[in-house]
């Protein structure tokens, strides 16, 4: 399993992209590729990967907050212009549909019925585990203003935990046990704000879950710009997990 950090900021960071991930992998011989949250400065880093149109299998939306969800108008009337044909599935919450619709009308009216190519939508509440494109999708409610599901998104053996945003609960980190890459917000370094994690927080989730690696995204763009030096000598200073801090771009395997 392949992840690609197209983005790793947060909401209103000027120089770095919202944190967007995608996941590549092949199943039985074929490919799989799946986005994981779509912001609105996203799209353009996914066209940069070179993927042809119908590559794309899914798109995961943790949250209906801009950061993670307006980029989607862009890439499905760009999809097509490149005349994709292959039915696009959107995995999330309760309101996925309606949500992404609205979203497109929105941005395009009228556009929907022209697109060529079917969208297909999963719900994947807590307590449910989906199986789509081999991979087993799985959620608990993060603790942020506006419902967030983090996910767990698995490959036989290999494991993946998404946050989307929010400040950790007890059901996120019983879902996060024992991953193999648990990526998480981290917007502060250490000062608890409701709805949001922090460094240390994140720190201390990884450790408690035994995650093998930790990568923490989503930093407040005063932070990472004035006390980065303060961030990657706590992340150093852990002993029993790999913590990593992503750049746009970077890619790493599970």
């Amino acid at each position: 399993m392949e992840i690609t950090f197209l983005g790793v900021g947060e909401a209103f960071d000027e120089k770095i992209p919202n944190t967007s991930m995608l996941v590549r992998t092949e199943i039985e011989g074929k490919s799989v590729s799946v986005l994981l949250d779509c912001g609105y400065s996203v799209p353009p880093k996914l066209w940069q990967q070179g993927m042809q149109p119908d590559t794309l299998d899914g798109i995961w939306i943790s949250h209906f907050h801009a950061d993670h969800a307006f980029g989607l108008p862009a890439l499905l009337v760009r999809f097509w212009e490149e005349k994709r044909k292959k039915d696009l599935c959107f995995l999330g919450q309760k309101g996925i549909e309606s949500f992404v619709l609205k979203c497109l009308n929105l941005a395009y009216p009228k556009f929907h019925p022209r697109l060529g190519f079917s969208l297909r939508f999963e719900e994947v509440e807590p307590g449910d585990t989906l199986t789509t494109f081999g991979l087993s999708w799985t959620t608990a409610v993060n603790d942020h203003p506006q419902r967030d599901l983090a996910l767990r998104l698995a490959e036989k053996e290999k494991s993946l935990f998404y946050s989307g945003d929010g400040r950790p609960t007890s059901e996120t980190r019983s879902l996060a046990a024992g991953v193999d890459l648990l990526v998480h917000e981290a917007f502060h370094l250490s000062k608890d704000i409701p709805g949001h994690g922090t460094v240390a927080g994140c720190l201390e989730m990884a450790r408690d879950c035994k995650a093998k690696r930790l990568a923490l995204v989503h930093i407040q763009r005063d932070l990472r710009r004035e006390r980065f030096k303060e961030i990657r000598e706590l992340a150093r200073s852990v002993q029993d997990v790999e913590v990593i801090i992503p750049k746009p771009g970077d890619r790493i395997l599970i």
